[in-house]
């Protein structure tokens, strides 16, 4: 028997949200293809958004959003959920390489954003 893996959906990672779209924002990642839920950081100098990238100097080491929706390819334009939310932790994406630490310094970012990672 097959085994089928459906791909995370846009916005299952959201516990709530404030009304409308106050808790969204439109933006242009750089480049690479991010599932919905990857843990974003905004890269200075152009403002696109990559992955959160925690050992980097260019701002996307500081967690800054969480991508709606999965995007492929560059200069995409996208929705990220920046403020005003709770989310579920185990519905985010983080880098491969993210250490304990640096995920939690990630999750305090993100909640200075007013964007409240839950555990459960």
């Amino acid at each position: 028997m097959a085994v089928l893996t459906e791909p995370r959906h846009a916005g299952e990672f959201i516990v709530s949200e404030a009304n409308g779209s106050r808790s969204r924002d439109a933006i242009v990642t750089a480049t690479g293809t991010l599932e919905a839920g990857t843990v974003l950081g905004r890269i200075t100098s152009s403002g696109k958004y990559v992955i959160l990238a925690p050992g980097a100097s260019d701002g996307s080491q500081t967690a800054a959003g969480i991508l709606y929706e999965a995007v492929s390819g560059t200069d995409q334009k996208a929705v990220a959920v920046v403020r005003d939310a709770e989310v579920s932790g185990p519905g985010l994406v983080w880098p491969g390489s993210i250490t304990g630490p640096q995920k939690a310094t990630a999750i305090a970012q993100l909640a200075a954003l007013g964007v409240i990672v839950r555990n459960g």
